[in-house]
């Protein structure tokens, strides 16, 4: 762990934080386009259409996991830099159980709630069906979706890098496969796709807790999930809430601002959804990429704050940012240039392929963005600027996104409403950099204290 965050190259730090997050991410990509590949074997387009859907309620459950796992890192992060090894151990300890009560709130809440969730998420006549599929096993999944995804940013905090990334493709592995035998062989549909993709993350989690108790066994000093160490106060608490919820609020008003958009496309008809659905998980490559980065060396960021290394800390964001920009742009040249061939892979109908492939390049013009958004937004959020975060958050889904859908829509129609992504990407883009350069952070250290979102 030391030698992570102690390195002298800041670009091999970077690297060594950040490739393991995003190849995590990428398993979580894998999964997701597999699920849509298989589900597009039906040649149903409602049932894609379906899993578009109900996207956004899966990006909700995990934004739980953020309130305690993204919180709790950049809390942990910072600890471990002031060398407070006793609220390290509590605060990791406080988040465990923490995730285990509102993964059992949120199942309970969805399978009540199932019907009234699927047709907010969009859901008509024609995939109303395949969408109540999906959710009823998702929400029975949800304590496992929780858990996983907040372990992944609490084992990283604590120098976990190797564990978090297995963990990660050991369950996005194990839903690719019951993908193939609950969608292919036993012809569950949406159903199926749902029922895998929560048995994956009940793998993951199990796996993840065989290492804390592994870790605890062996004596180390910084895990332990003995119901004795949970002694939250009211400082741990603040602390992790006050950067967990506008981590989860990132995942929440994406989750609204895409269900906003689902519906302004259901207006052109369910091939629309299934085009841009398709679109949409090609472009998640980049997103993904770019969040596993940003997320990889947020802990490297939290730790030099805490340990007092300005300078570090501002050669690792611009290192991250140039790297984010590079990928960005690799992404866009293969969008622009091989969209309808993406769209091939997924779709069979020659008319869909051609429309999905125009909203990948639509989308791809974004790409370049993300490398900035996200390494801000995660800067602010290991520094314990909470509202500032937020602020990012609020813009690019609230502010920003909604109108834009909505202006572009009645200029445009359809392709205006795709095309909101980018334009609003590119305006957040240029606020962000104007955020980070004018950002006292950068010049004076804030004390872990919950008065960070002073500055």
């Amino acid at each position: 762990m030391a030698t992570v965050f102690e390195e002298q190259n800041i670009s091999k730090a970077v690297l060594r934080m950040g490739l393991p997050a995003m190849l995590g991410q990428l398993t979580t990509l894998i999964y997701n386009i597999a699920d849509t590949y298989f589900v597009s074997l039906t040649k149903v387009p409602a049932m894609i259409a379906a899993v578009t859907l109900c996207t956004p309620i899966l990006l909700i459950i995990m934004s739980i996991a953020s309130v305690f796992g993204m919180g709790g890192n950049s809390v942990i992060a910072r600890l471990l830099g002031e060398d407070k090894k006793k609220e390290v151990r509590r605060t990791l300890n406080f988040c465990l159980y923490a995730m285990t009560l509102a993964g059992i709130v949120i199942l309970l809440i969805g399978i009540f709630f199932v019907d009234s969730i699927a047709k907010i998420s969009g859901a008509d006549a024609e995939n109303i069906t395949y969408t109540n599929d999906y959710l009823k096993y998702i929400f029975l999944g949800a304590p496992f979706i929780i858990l996983s995804n907040g372990l992944v940013h609490l084992f990283r905090s604590i120098g976990f890098i190797k564990e978090s990334t297995i963990g990660l493709a050991l369950g996005n592995s194990v839903n690719i496969v019951f993908d193939f035998v609950f969608i292919v062989l036993f012809g569950w549909g949406t159903a199926g796709a749902a029922l895998a993709t929560s048995f994956g993350f009940f793998c993951s989690t199990i796996y993840y807790l065989a290492v804390m108790i592994q870790a605890e066994r062996k004596g180390n000093y910084l895990v332990s999930l003995s119901i004795k160490q949970f002694a939250p106060n009211k400082r741990m608490v603040g602390g992790v809430v006050s950067i967990g919820i506008p981590g989860a609020l990132i995942t929440v008003m994406l989750s609204v601002s895409n269900i906003v958009l689902n519906n302004f496309i259901g207006i052109y008809g369910s091939d629309a959804v299934a085009s841009y659905g398709i679109a949409y998980k090609v472009d998640m490559v980049p997103i993904m990429l770019s969040v596993g980065l940003s997320q990889g060396i947020a802990p490297l960021i939290g730790y030099y704050y805490g340990a007092g290394k300005r300078d570090r800390m501002s050669q690792t964001m611009k290192t991250s940012i140039i790297y984010g920009i590079l990928l960005g742009a690799v992404f866009l040249a293969v969008f622009c240039l091989l969209g309808t061939n993406l769209a091939g892979i997924f779709l069979h109908d020659e008319s869909l392929i051609r429309q999905a492939g125009y909203f990948i390049r639509i989308l791809g013009l974004s790409a370049p963005m993300l490398g900035i958004i996200n390494t801000v937004t995660c800067y602010f959020q290991a520094l314990g600027a909470a509202v500032k975060s937020l602020l990012i958050t609020i813009m690019r889904n609230v502010v920003l996104f909604i109108p834009a859908i909505v202006i572009l829509n009645a200029l445009w129609q359809l392709s205006g409403v795709i095309a909101a992504q980018p334009v609003v990407e590119t305006v957040l883009a240029i606020i962000c950099i104007l955020m980070y350069a004018k950002d006292p952070g950068i010049k004076k250290l804030i004390p872990l204290d919950g008065q960070s979102d002073s500055h």
